[in-house]
């Protein structure tokens, strides 16, 4: 993705278009895997030296806030990671040893959420499934 994307895509999320947002997008749109707050300012720090780590927190609220990125709790042990909201279903595989996440793309559990809807009366909207193990490094 380009600047020029980049641009275009805060401005459909209604963001305003700032340096420092910009290359907060340019590392969520680059890796595959969510990253944690700290890791995103190491990155942007190296191409921008005045951005702090308090920034990084509140461009990455704004990008939720807006449903242009998601918050995930419960990985890198411990501390919340960052994605873009890909706007499909995802789930992830941490491991507990390096702390290392793999994007699951399946569901295996649309037939359940589909029985809760019927037993519980529930119009579910979202779920999310989190699952931790030793990869096979860590083994």
């Amino acid at each position: 993705m380009d600047s020029k994307s980049h641009k275009e895509l805060l401005s459909q999320h209604g963001i305003k278009n700032t340096r420092q947002r910009l290359l907060t997008l340019d590392i969520l749109t680059r890796t595959e895997t969510p990253q944690s707050a700290e890791h995103i300012y190491l990155q942007i720090k190296k191409m921008d030296s005045t951005i702090s780590l308090s920034t990084v927190y509140r461009i990455l609220d704004v990008f939720i806030e807006k449903r242009l990125a998601t918050k995930i709790t419960g990985l890198q042990g411990g501390r919340a990671a960052f994605e873009l909201n890909h706007m499909q279903h995802r789930h992830h595989l941490t491991c507990v040893g390096c702390k290392r996440t793999v994007v699951i793309e399946s569901c295996p559990l649309e037939s359940y959420v589909s029985t809760l809807e019927r037993t519980t009366s529930f119009s579910i909207t979202g779920h999310r499934l989190e699952m931790y193990g030793l990869c096979i490094e860590c083994k």
